[in-house]
């Protein structure tokens, strides 16, 4: 059976295809594998997969993928991991799936990564329109088995605007037993074609308190600051965990809160091997509690800060808190790209410290 091309490419990618424990889904997920259960009898061409980013939508994607092509799925739809049908799927062979994704995701990296490919270039962030037509192929073939086929598309909003429009038309004419598994972090930014023909299916986020006891189960130091930190996150909050406890993180924190006594040139020196982006993230995140201290006495990120930026924020303009954040944007676009790390942090503490002290 020929494979889809970015299956070849995908085929030892962890982040692409990888053996789930079907009783393995996050406990936040049970009621929502409830709900897809009832998909079963009679699913819909496409499924969207909506809800913020970092709560498991794509593994819960690809554990219903697996379980619908699963020859003895058991009482409550999880795949049984033993049949063939399983075996191909943690393989990345089954015949009847295909996942489109960009390659920035498809080489183990992380969204967002920037790491350089074997031929030298950055892999692309974006799904291609060349990805999508290839499902023509896929498309038009009898399923393997006689069942289903399964296409998940993750992150949806990565297709460009050719690709998306080249994918409308399979979903306007599906083939029989395809299913278009659609997961995205941003549906506000998909065609409203494809958004109409495809069924939405809403995964929200955890509550704080389930999210946390995963989290110290995952053997998470602080799982309340990790949640902060990663915007109640809860996956992003497991791989944060080491970040927040960095002595790179807790130099810098340690320095924001004294802007005048702020030394740039040392402080830069001590970050420039940490990734700039990274670095930007932390002043962001550092700069939206000092805006939200300052205009509802509220903080996200750094709760155990409460009484040292209250006391900063005091005699700081709301304004400059603005126009902090909206320097911090340019600067994360621009870290990605920098030449000069240290020359770039000194840039970045010291425009944080003039508008902290003007």
């Amino acid at each position: 059976m020929r494979l889809c091309p970015w299956m070849q490419l995908n085929k030892n990618s962890k982040k692409s295809f990888y053996r789930f424990d079907m009783n393995n889904i996050y406990p936040w997920q049970k009621s929502d594998w409830a709900r897809l259960q009832e998909l079963r009898k009679r699913p819909p061409h496409g499924l969207l997969f909506k809800g913020s980013k970092g709560i498991g939508k794509f593994d819960l994607a690809m554990n219903f993928a697996q379980s619908l092509l699963c020859q003895h799925p058991d009482e409550t739809g999880f795949a049984c991991g033993q049949c063939p049908s399983c075996h191909w799927f943690s393989q990345g062979s089954h015949p009847d799936f295909c996942l489109l994704q960009p390659d920035a995701l498809s080489q183990d990296g992380e969204e967002g990564d920037d790491s350089k490919s074997a031929s030298g270039k950055k892999p692309s962030k974006q799904i291609s329109v060349d990805q999508v037509r290839g499902l023509a192929d896929f498309s038009g073939m009898s399923a393997h088995q006689g069942g289903r086929r399964v296409v998940v598309i993750h992150p949806a909003e990565a297709m460009n605007t050719n690709a998306a429009n080249a994918l409308l038309k399979s979903l306007e004419e599906p083939s029989p037993g395809l299913l278009f598994i659609l997961v995205s972090h941003k549906p506000q930014q998909l065609l409203p074609t494809i958004l109409s023909r495809c069924l939405s299916f809403v995964l929200p986020a955890p509550d704080a308190e389930s999210a946390a006891r995963w989290l110290a189960e995952q053997g998470v130091k602080n799982p309340a600051e990790a949640l902060a930190a990663s915007g109640f996150a809860p996956l992003q909050a497991a791989q944060l965990d080491e970040q927040l406890g960095s002595e790179e993180r807790d130099k810098l924190l340690r320095a924001v809160r004294q802007p005048a006594a702020l030394d740039v040139f040392a402080l830069a020196e001590a970050l420039q091997k940490t990734e700039q982006v990274v670095v930007v993230q932390w002043l962001q995140q550092w700069s939206y509690d000092l805006s939200a201290m300052k205009l509802a006495g509220k903080l996200r990120y750094h709760p155990s800060e409460e009484a040292a930026i209250r006391k900063l924020v005091e005699p700081v303009a709301p304004l400059n808190l603005a126009r902090l954040q909206s320097y911090l944007q340019g600067a994360k676009r621009e870290a990605q790209h920098t030449l000069n790390p240290k020359l770039f942090l000194e840039s970045l503490l010291f425009s944080y410290r003039q508008l902290m002290l003007h």
